[in-house]
């Protein structure tokens, strides 16, 4: 493993991970560090991801080789053969997201993105989020308004309705997180190198799931950082 790697290219790399194992998906990575983490995924351990915009335009290294009509992209969404890496404007312990407004949403402080597609995303399929700063501001106890349905929330909708919801991980700055544990409340999973636990905890508003060992997120190898430093071409 390479061991001059900067935090930004572990942060690739974190994103990259989350797709091991999807098999056949549609990915669908909405922002640049996980756009890069999907190309690197599928240059490398993961052939089988269909690399998208996040819409309706089928990429490889990105170029459009691909369009797929838009009331198909939905026949995919609810199948639950996408994952989708999305911003987070909040996040609580069970991973309900807000990226539509700040304070109270009859008269909000600071008006967002919306809810967008969000409630479908975490409904339909697996998701995932890219937080670039790691803060007590967006990791919170309780979010203004869920845009992104969690797992407590997903649970109370039955079975049938949340049979395909998976948070798989949250990405930040710092350190990745995961809902891998009984009550599926947020777990500190890796942190990067460099990283001291203390420092994820105190940027956190809520109690995270923290087990006896906390190991390091996963540097690239020499092969990997060749190809991010070269644009995966």
């Amino acid at each position: 493993m390479s061991t001059d790697a900067t935090r930004d290219e572990i942060c690739v790399v974190a994103c990259a991970e989350a797709f091991r194992g999807d098999g056949e998906i549609m990915a669908s990575p909405m922002l640049p560090v996980p756009a890069l983490g999907a190309r690197l995924a599928k240059k490398t351990f993961a052939p089988d991801l269909v690399l998208t915009d996040g819409v309706a335009a089928m990429q490889e290294w990105g170029v459009v080789e691909g369009w797929m009509p838009y009331r198909k992209v939905f026949d995919v969404v609810w199948w639950g053969r996408r994952h989708v890496f999305m911003g987070a404007s909040q996040l609580d312990r069970f991973g309900n997201q807000n990226l539509s407004c700040i304070g109270d949403w009859r008269k909000p402080s600071s008006q967002l993105l919306g809810v967008r597609g969000a409630p479908g995303n975490t409904i339909c399929h697996t998701t995932s989020y890219w937080v670039p700063k790691h803060g007590k501001d967006v990791f919170v106890e309780s979010v203004d308004l869920v845009s992104g349905v969690g797992y407590d929330r997903a649970a109370a909708l039955g079975p049938l309705a949340g049979r395909f919801h998976e948070i798989r991980v949250v990405v930040t700055n710092l350190a990745v997180l995961d809902f891998d544990t009984p009550d599926h409340r947020m777990r500190l999973r890796s942190v990067h190198p460099g990283v001291p636990v203390d420092e994820v905890l105190a940027a956190t508003s809520f109690e995270l799931v923290v087990p006896p060992s906390v190991p390091e997120t996963r540097r690239p190898s020499t092969a990997e950082l060749e190809l991010i430093r070269a644009g995966l071409k």
